[in-house]
């Protein structure tokens, strides 16, 4: 029962957080720097790692598509399948996992540290909320990154799958066919839904590693206890999140 209550008082606070962030909006032409440097090191950085992962997940696609359509003669519908699949699903879900693993477990070091070692208190002492500082720059930041990235590795998912077709024999999909299958059922308001999830995943993932890095007391240890709680919590509410945005975007 303790769990449980401590598990709904996290997330009431997690709200009261995100709330109290964007009371301080109005601020926030005076953080554009520190949302910058945070967009810099949560984005940019990101970049290689989201490629490669997009590229060959676009590729395993479309090899498992290929192996399994060689015996329905259905092999030209390979670019729907990779386009779809990295559009509406895979694509924002492998960059929230990537972004909740690589930005949001260094988020919560960060202030989890800045928690243990008095320095958050040191901020609320001078009258500077910790709300405008230190969380309001990361939640506009991963609002900015996360379709950017999104897009990028999306579009690397489909060269990945066009890939595989042409360099696979048993395929034999040539790249104008395989383009021209994407595009066929492809339409702006799929690509939409994949951006709309990618933010939404974005967000809750910055919001639990703030909120779990300002929540941390004790000494050493608890900072990396905190940082296992973000990322497992990241990604539990990302797979369940999945799952209520897809059925209101259906």
């Amino acid at each position: 029962m303790n769990r449980i209550l401590a598990y709904f008082e996290s997330i009431g606070d997690a709200v009261m957080l995100a709330i109290r962030s964007f009371i301080s909006l109005p601020s926030a032409p005076r953080i554009l720097k520190r949302t910058a440097e945070h967009g810099y090191f949560g984005g940019y950085t990101s970049l290689p790692i989201v490629s490669i992962l997009s590229f060959f997940i676009g590729a395993v696609l479309a090899l498992q598509a290929g192996i399994s359509m060689r015996d329905f003669g259905a092999k030209q519908f390979i670019g729907t399948l990779v386009g779809e699949s990295m559009a509406r699903e895979l694509g924002p879900v492998m960059v929230a996992i990537i972004l909740a693993g690589r930005v949001g477990s260094a988020v919560t070091a960060e202030l989890a540290s800045m928690k243990v070692y008095s320095e958050v208190d040191a901020l609320v002492t001078m009258n500077i909320p910790p709300e405008r500082l230190l969380v309001l720059p990361r939640l506009l930041s991963v609002l900015l990154l996360m379709p950017v990235l999104t897009i990028i590795g999306i579009v690397i998912g489909w060269l990945g799958g066009m890939v595989v077709c042409q360099t696979h024999s048993f395929i034999g999909v040539q790249p104008e066919a395989y383009w021209a299958s994407l595009k066929q059922f492809m339409t702006t308001q799929k690509m939409l839904d994949g951006l709309i999830k990618a933010e939404v995943f974005g967000f809750v993932v910055m919001l639990i590693a703030c909120n779990t890095g300002l929540r941390t007391r004790g000494g050493p240890r608890e900072i990396g206890l905190a940082v296992t709680k973000s990322v497992v919590s990241s990604l539990v509410a990302i797979l369940i999140l999945d799952y209520f945005v897809t059925q209101m975007l259906a």
